[in-house]
């Protein structure tokens, strides 16, 4: 079974993720058993969205969800660094501006998505709209409760549109956040990361995997398919990551776009420019 099924959330299925186990290795025992796989994944990844950049038919949209600390800024530091930053940006949401917040909730969402040769990686996403207004109660359960719907059906108006979607959570431990943390407090280079509130919002925890349950099982479709992440390993989660994208991209079978010039013609223009140029190196000689 590759990764692509071995993670993914099948439509229609009930998640758990207090059944789930975030500290799964795979079958690995330590990072130097999947570093020359992770570089091999990383390789292949950036000769496939060379592709799809040339081609300029098809699009890509990661979406990183995660608790705090759940590894979303490493993933795009280790696995998707790997592609070509002409044809790959990064978007983030935040709490919405005013203009933002004059709009329906997916207008900042469509305005960030990939357009064609492109590859967008959502670090947060829409998803936002369905976790944390849930959690503080930041709207009435009957707009957020009908959200998912709205979601699924963009996603699927990007799907038709050419893109594939492809959406992971990062699954940590509670236990692993707080050691996240004190890593965090103990590294002088990393303390500009801390936040009060990320240690309020463990607080929440319970009622974040609810909220995570819900919008997974609800939003994972055929066209826009969740993957659950085992992240307590960060060198785990950068392989399963890998191994997907790889995967579900190679699936296109995309295909590098016909010459735009006549290659023949080109060709001999280049053996005459070599043979006047040795020519000219004889006679000075």
């Amino acid at each position: 079974m590759n990764y692509s099924e071995r993670f993914s959330v099948r439509p229609g299925a009930r998640v758990r993720l207090s059944g789930l186990d975030p500290a799964l290795k795979g079958g690995y025992e330590s990072q130097e058993d999947v570093e020359d796989e992770i570089e091999r994944c990383r390789k292949r990844l950036s000769e496939l969205q060379e592709v799809l950049y040339a081609g300029q038919r098809r699009s890509l949209l990661i979406c990183l969800q995660a608790l705090d600390t759940g590894g979303k800024d490493g993933t795009i530091n280790h696995v998707l660094s790997a592609m070509n930053p002409q044809g790959c940006r990064v978007s983030n949401f935040r709490q919405p501006s005013a203009e933002e917040v004059a709009h329906d909730f997916l207008w900042r969402v469509h305005r960030a998505a990939p357009a064609r040769g492109e590859v967008v990686i959502f670090n947060r996403s829409h998803y936002e709209d369905v976790l944390i207004t849930r959690v503080h109660n930041l709207v009435p359960k009957r707009i957020w409760s009908g959200r998912y719907d709205h979601i699924n059906a963009f996603e699927r108006a990007l799907a038709d549109h050419d893109t594939l979607i492809l959406k992971f959570f990062l699954h940590i431990s509670k236990q692993e956040q707080l050691a996240r943390f004190k890593a965090r407090l103990d590294d002088p280079r990393k303390r500009w990361k801390i936040q009060e509130a990320d240690y309020k919002e463990r607080k929440f925890w319970g009622s974040y995997i609810r909220a995570y349950d819900e919008a997974l099982s609800r939003c994972s479709t055929a066209w826009a398919p969740w993957f659950i992440i085992p992240a307590d390993h960060k060198w785990f989660r950068n392989l399963a990551v890998a191994r997907i994208v790889v995967e579900q991209l190679a699936s296109l079978h995309l295909q590098a776009p016909k010459p735009r010039v006549n290659v023949e013609h080109i060709r001999r223009e280049y053996h005459a420019a070599r043979r006047a140029a040795h020519k000219t190196k004889h006679r000075k000689a």
